[in-house]
């Protein structure tokens, strides 16, 4: 008899890449991403270690939980990092460049 593709092992996989790339986007897109991925991956690993003789191999399953916990971790330091510099900076500073030249030169003054 021939062995099952793990289910949600590839979805798990694919949810982590996607979540590491789009940590540029804020933390917004890529958190969520890492959440979806971490968890299909441990519920793959899950069904996996009930029956591992039905299955194919858990690799997929495995480097989706981990690359999901690496895309919600990368991306929850960026978006605190954004949260710091929009609370730094200001919000209106963030959609002018000139002021936000500004505001970054007071703060350079102020660390010297």
């Amino acid at each position: 008899m021939e062995k099952q593709r793990l289910p949600y092992a590839t979805t798990s996989l694919i949810l982590g890449i996607i979540s590491i790339v789009t940590c540029i986007c804020y933390g917004i897109i890529g958190l969520p991403l890492g959440i979806v991925a971490y968890t299909l991956g441990r519920k793959a690993l899950k069904i996996y270690h009930e029956a591992p003789e039905q299955f194919q191999k858990e690799g997929n399953a495995a480097a989706g939980k981990i690359l999901g916990a690496i895309g919600i971790v990368v991306n929850l330091i960026y978006l605190i990092l954004v949260i710091w510099v929009i609370y730094q900076i200001g919000w209106e500073a963030m959609q002018d460049p000139e002021l936000m030249r500004e505001r970054i030169d007071e703060m350079r003054l102020l660390h010297r």
